[in-house]
């Protein structure tokens, strides 16, 4: 966080936000929607009201998962967004979609019923370093040829989007 809020956005770049101020509620949730929303074992989410929220570059999609929630993304690089009650006082943004997002402790977790077993025992799990450690050679190929968007606002940016269509 800087002095004047919160930003973040897409991996692509194609979309980013700011918020003013949060909720006192960062939490994890292990249900399925969300694992299934977020393509992993739970979705890191923290609350920002309506009137905290601005979306400054780009429009998410969004994908209608139950009757009453939207899931927001972006419809260029996939990335997971939001969470939103579509008639709460708030969105609940992806955690990891912050430019900071270590500035955001979590607080709680919920959906336990769908929490993965392993996670349980994370600590357990051998730790095999950090990703420059681990693969080298592969960690600078990706810096080489990385699209990923800076964890900070721009004034331009150009998602770079390959067409897979055939």
């Amino acid at each position: 966080m800087n002095d004047n809020g919160y930003t973040g956005g897409c991996q692509c770049g194609a979309i980013r936000f700011h918020a003013t101020e949060l909720r006192d509620n960062p939490h994890v949730c292990y249900c399925r929607m969300c694992q299934k929303a977020t393509g992993n074992l739970f979705a890191s989410l923290v609350g920002v009201r309506h009137q905290h929220l601005t979306w400054t570059r780009g429009t998410p999609a969004t994908f209608r998962s139950s009757e009453h929630v939207n899931r927001g993304f972006c419809k260029d690089c996939g990335t997971p967004l939001f969470y939103q009650y579509l008639t709460g006082p708030h969105v609940s943004i992806s955690i990891g979609a912050f430019d900071e997002p270590h500035h955001i402790e979590l607080l709680y977790q919920m959906g336990l019923e769908g929490k993965h077993p392993s996670l349980f025992h994370l600590n357990d799990i051998e730790e095999v370093g950090t990703t420059e450690s681990a693969d080298p050679e592969g960690t600078v190929e990706i810096r080489r040829t990385n699209h990923q968007h800076p964890d900070h606002d721009t004034d331009t940016w150009v998602p770079y989007v390959e067409d897979h269509r055939g």
